[in-house]
């Protein structure tokens, strides 16, 4: 399905996804060809879902970025996930086992607004509790 020279692209990609297919060719040491092919296969088989960009939240005037567990009773997941999917404070949303069953990333302005949209998610219907993990410094992001 993949080989090694496929895992290479894809690290290559994922540290910098506008490298030029002829560099990504030279330091995997096939043609530009086989380079178009090899991304064009990775994204069929879905290893490539999508091209992005990672910007600095504190650079666009989000201060205030928290990790956020949301506890929702069972019967309100899918509510409770549908209303945060339309909401532009949350950069990142996921349905997860363990400690929540709902995991947020909230970027706000400042300290204020991010506990104001705490608030309002705690206000959601079948919300049992709202836990803020407030991002001091990211140490790694890849």
């Amino acid at each position: 399905m993949i080989d090694e020279k496929d895992l290479k692209i894809l690290e290559i990609l994922r540290k910098n996804s506008r490298t030029p297919y002829s560099k990504i060719a030279k330091i995997v040491g096939i043609s530009d060809v086989a380079v178009t092919k090899r991304i064009r296969k990775l994204e069929q088989l879905g290893l490539i879902r999508k091209y992005t960009v990672i910007v600095d939240p504190k650079k666009l005037g989000y201060n205030a970025v928290s990790m956020t567990g949301i506890d929702v009773e069972p019967e309100n997941i899918f509510h409770v996930l549908s209303y945060l999917k339309e909401k532009n404070y949350v950069k990142y949303l996921a349905l997860a086992s363990g400690d929540h069953v709902v995991v947020a990333t909230i970027w706000g302005r400042n300290g204020n607004e991010l506990a104001q949209i705490h608030k309002e998610i705690a206000q959601l219907p079948g919300v049992k509790r709202v836990c803020p993990a407030i991002i001091l410094d990211v140490v790694k992001e890849d």
